[in-house]
């Protein structure tokens, strides 16, 4: 399994760097970062100097989407990192979620999304592609570029794009049913598109907080300190009730029930502990979608959900507790799920 790191790109960029070097010492492979120009500093010019200034890091946003650049400047970019580094970037991909709406827009269409999986992968690796009904092609990119396009991704119909179209799964959270559940969708897809659905890297991602015991004291900040994970993926999960439903057997009830408390949001929180707008996430909720509690719960989770098929567990590091989290994945977890 490999491991990954999420940030946020708030000020001062050098934190991020720093805290992306502190993952890659302790074995961490992939660094990945939130992607939304509004709410963030700009996460493109961060990777480049992330990339700089580590040796084997994979470096992508998680998640980029198809409406807030256009295509052919976003496939520009991956292209140009990958020139300067070695096809050390990967694209996390998805309809736009606090991007869009931020700017006063709707998500894009899965038709839109999966056009431009396509688009921008072919553009970073030198092939020909049609933008806006013009054939146009980057001259410059070398022989070999290489960008896999991972898409994030929760409904039925976006799981089928993901299994039919894209590299990668991101599923941003780490309940272990739901994973089962979705992982199927995916791979499902992918063997009715006429693939090897093990082409399809999984990639869960969600945050972990790691507990020097299991004290009720000790779980309870824990808690505090992921419960807006819970109001995040509500956004996500209240589309897909007003497109499926409330009772649909398309999407699982263990994934929609917990947001009929849901009142609103307000993006000027959007994925920080102590998030007002999280309130409604019941403990329940954050044990499942997140990893919390001692080193050994989360060791005993991730062998869970490795032995259903994920291949990447991405660490939401958003709360008061960085770099010790780093450094107990690090120390423990990471070496224990590698060998």
């Amino acid at each position: 399994m490999d491991f990954g790191l999420v940030l946020q790109t708030d000020p001062p960029a050098s934190a991020v760097i720093e805290l992306m070097r502190r993952a890659e010492r302790c074995g961490f492979t992939y660094g990945w970062t939130f992607d939304s120009a509004v709410l963030w500093q700009e996460p493109f010019v961060i990777h480049s100097q992330i990339l700089a200034r580590t040796e084997r890091l994979i470096v992508g946003p998680m998640v980029t989407n198809p409406g807030t650049r256009t295509w052919e400047v976003t496939a520009s970019t991956f292209a140009t990192l990958n020139s300067m580094f070695g096809n050390r970037t990967i694209c996390g991909i998805g309809r736009g979620d606090s991007a869009m709406r931020v700017a006063g827009r709707r998500p894009n269409s899965l038709a839109v999304l999966e056009e431009a999986i396509h688009v921008i992968r072919e553009l970073a690796e030198g092939r020909t592609a049609e933008v806006d009904g013009t054939p146009i092609r980057i001259p410059w990119v070398e022989e070999g570029a290489r960008l896999p396009v991972w898409t994030a991704a929760y409904g039925p119909k976006a799981l089928a794009l993901t299994g039919a179209k894209a590299d990668g799964f991101i599923l941003q959270l780490a309940d272990v049913y739901l994973t089962e559940w979705m992982v199927k969708a995916v791979r499902d897809a992918a063997a009715a598109a006429g693939r090897d659905p093990a082409d399809v890297t999984i990639c869960v991602a969600a945050p972990a907080y790691v507990t020097g015991d299991d004290s009720p004291e000790a779980l309870a900040h824990a808690r505090d300190q992921c419960r807006w994970f819970g109001g995040m993926v509500g956004n996500h999960v209240a589309d897909l009730v007003s497109r499926y439903g409330e009772s649909s057997s398309l999407v699982p009830a263990e994934l929609t029930d917990y947001i009929k408390a849901r009142q609103g949001y307000d993006y000027a929180h959007h994925g920080r502990s102590g998030n007002p707008d999280a309130a409604f996430v019941p403990d329940e909720i954050v044990d499942r979608f997140c990893l919390v509690g001692p080193a050994e719960a989360h060791i005993d989770r991730l062998r869970r959900l490795r032995a259903l098929g994920v291949d990447q567990f991405a660490v939401y590091d958003m709360h008061d507790a960085k770099e010790r989290t780093i450094d107990a994945y690090g120390g423990t977890v990471i070496p224990a799920l590698t060998g």
